[in-house]
This record gives C-alpha cells, structure tokens and sequence, in this order.
C-alpha cells in the first residue's frame, strides 16, 4: 500500500517504484498521457511474457483544489465545484454534498423532493451501468452489444436533459431539494423511455450474457477473491461482485431509501463476469425502483427556506453512485462558515482492487479488469 500522493509530494524526490526482478521479467509503463477522456494515472505493469505478476498505479497528476476552493466560494459556486468531481456521478456526489449542508442548516426536502432525488440517482446509476457494459463489449471486440449499449445510455441521458436541461444532472439537485421537479408530461415521457429501455436491454443482455466466446473472456478474468476485497476495503458493485454486501442505499438509507427500498444483489465469484452481471441486474432493478416512484409520487409542498450553516459543526453524508459509496465531511467555523471538506470517491477504495484483480492475467486483459472495476470515467484525484 502507498499514502496518498498529494499536490506537494512531487517536490520531496522521485517515485519509488516497486519492481519484480528475474529472467525474463519486463517492464510495461502506460500513462500518465492517454488517449480520449481518461484523466492523467501511470500504470507500470511488471511482466513475465504476457502475465501481469504485479500492477503499481500512480495517481494525482491532476490537481484541481476542489476542497481547498469549497469554503471560499458561495453556495452557487460551490455546487458548480462539486458537480465537477466527477463528470460520471454528479448526480451521487450533489446529493452528498446537499445532504450535509441541509444537515448543517436544519432543512429537509420533502418527501416528494426526496423521491425525485432517487429518480435522478437511479437514472444516473442505469446510464453509467450502460456505459460500462458497453466498455466491456468494445473490450471484448462484441460490436453489436456495445453500440446496443451506448444508445440506450444516450436515451437515458437524454431523458435527464429533457428534466433538468443537463445530460449529466448539473443543476438538478440543490440544497433544501431540487430545482427541477417532474411535471405530469416528464413523468409520462420516463415511463415511455425506460420501457423502451427496458425491452431492449433485455434483448441484448441475452445475447451479451449468452455469447460462448464473450463468457470466455470474462470468466475467471480479473478476479479479486472476498478476502482480498475486504482487506483492500473494496466499495460498491466491486464489492458485491466479490460476496461483500456494501451498499449506502441499504447499509445507510438515505432519502427516499428510508421509505422505498432497493434490492442489491451480490455474487461471490469476484470476476469480470460477476461485475458485468451485476451491472445488469442492478439496471434492472433501478428501472423498477423508477416505476414504483413515478407511480406514487407524494404530493408536492411548499420549499423551506434557506438557513445559516449551524456554527462550529460537523456532519457526514454517505450517498451510493454507482460505482459505490460517496462520503462528504463538512465543518464550520465559530462564525458558521464552512471551515474544511473531505471528498472520498468510491474510486480511492477500489483503484487497489484494480491491482489485485490484474495479477496472474494477461496483459491484454487489463482493459477488461479496469472497465469492470473502475470505468466509465474514474474520479482519480481532485483534491
């Protein structure tokens, strides 16, 4: 295990890396520099032949301040920051954030506002889901499934534009609530969406699961075993995939999940295969948990109004993105300013069970293995 590499660590001497010696051993460096959107991580691969025997992954060459700019912005400013942690899980890490300051100020939305809160995590949690399923596909060279994949995550961000004017949530949570609720031709038009979603989802999950030569490469691929996830503190659908039972959503409810609850599915084989099938299930299920909402939607209510942050506090707030459990931690000073935060994204739990699932694999495979774990696109650093 390495500590965290901060903004000021580079100024204290080179890297030390850990390497493997013996015949035949070599060495493969990928990054920090790659190609498309992924953000900056140098992964240093120690190989015999095509085996990995061991992965080093060194991450925080993107600095953004993020928790050092929150207490020196205004409430606006603020949630533009925090929707900019990680473009896959504005919705996740908004709600975290909203959470603990409404625990600071004394204000709870309302139960309908709760539900249009778990409408639009689920919505996040089916599109990002989607996203990975189709990474895995391209991985694997199964074009159909993959470009399958990729248009329903477009109908389903589309439908999360059509509400709140942002494919990716931006603006749609805010303290105290939400600022864009779901009128009756928004409530009609998600049902429509998803049960297209959901009738062809289906039909390419079949074909996806039930292709020989696909099962073949996710099978025993990448496997993190349960005593390595829980040693490695492995969060979220990693987690699951793994036989660990760790879900915010059930462990910690939360809005909505205090009065609706979601199933969340474990299997115990810990490989690419299990974390695929998961994603699956799990799109399932949140399709369902939408239904149940957008049938029994509470009636709406008038919005609190806004307070002071309570002086000299301290609050945590734990919310389930889809790659696992998000915790916010705010305090504030004498005055009832926001002192100092802490971000953790799922993702700093589960980059080492990217590691440990790569050993004894192909090289080849370490796609596969990272798209399954970490993917979409992985929040690597941002403090």
């Amino acid at each position: 295990m390495r500590p965290v590499r901060t903004s000021s660590a580079w100024r204290k001497g080179p890297y030390s890396f850990y390497w493997v010696r013996g015949e035949e051993v070599h060495e493969v460096g990928v990054g920090p520099v790659h190609a498309g959107v992924i953000e900056p991580g140098h992964f240093r691969f120690q190989c015999h032949g095509e085996e990995i025997l061991h992965l080093e992954i060194q991450l925080g060459y993107q600095h953004r301040a993020v928790e050092e700019l929150l207490p020196k912005k205004n409430r606006s400013q603020q949630l533009v920051l925090i929707e900019s942690i990680a473009g896959d899980s504005v919705i996740a890490h908004t709600t975290a954030f909203c959470s603990a300051v409404e625990a600071l100020t004394g204000v709870s939305p309302s139960l309908r506002e709760q539900a249009v809160r778990g409408i639009a995590a689920e919505l996040e949690r089916i599109a990002m889901h989607l996203a990975t399923l189709s990474g895995i596909a391209t991985d694997i060279g199964f074009s159909l499934p993959a470009a399958a994949f990729g248009g329903l995550r477009t109908a389903v961000i589309n439908l999360t534009a059509s509400i709140c004017g942002s494919r990716f949530g931006r603006g749609w949570i805010i303290p105290g609530g939400v600022r864009f609720d779901l009128d009756p031709p928004h409530i009609q038009k998600a049902h429509h969406v998803l049960r297209e979603v959901f009738s062809k989802f289906s039909d390419i999950e079949t074909l996806f699961f039930n292709s020989a030569s696909a099962l073949a490469r996710m099978e025993e691929t990448g496997t993190v075993t349960t005593e390595h996830a829980r040693a490695a503190g492995l969060v979220g659908l990693a987690a699951r995939a793994s036989g660990l039972g760790r879900d915010a959503r059930t462990d910690f409810p939360y809005g909505i999940y205090r009065y609706s609850s979601i199933p969340s599915p474990t299997m115990d084989s810990g490989d690419v295969y299990a974390r695929a099938k998961l994603r699956a299930l799990e799109i399932h299920n949140s399709i369902q948990f939408i239904y149940e909402q957008l049938d029994h939607l509470p009636t709406p209510k008038p919005k609190s109004p806004s307070k002071e942050l309570a002086k000299n506090a301290f609050t945590i707030a734990l919310t389930e993105g889809h790659r696992g459990e998000i915790a916010h931690v705010l305090l504030t000073d004498a005055h009832g300013q926001l002192a100092q935060v802490k971000i953790k994204d799922p993702s700093f739990h589960n980059w080492q069970g990217l590691a440990l699932a790569v050993r004894e694999n192909g090289i080849s495979d370490f796609p596969l293995c990272n798209k399954s774990l970490i993917s979409p696109m992985p929040a690597m650093i941002y403090d």
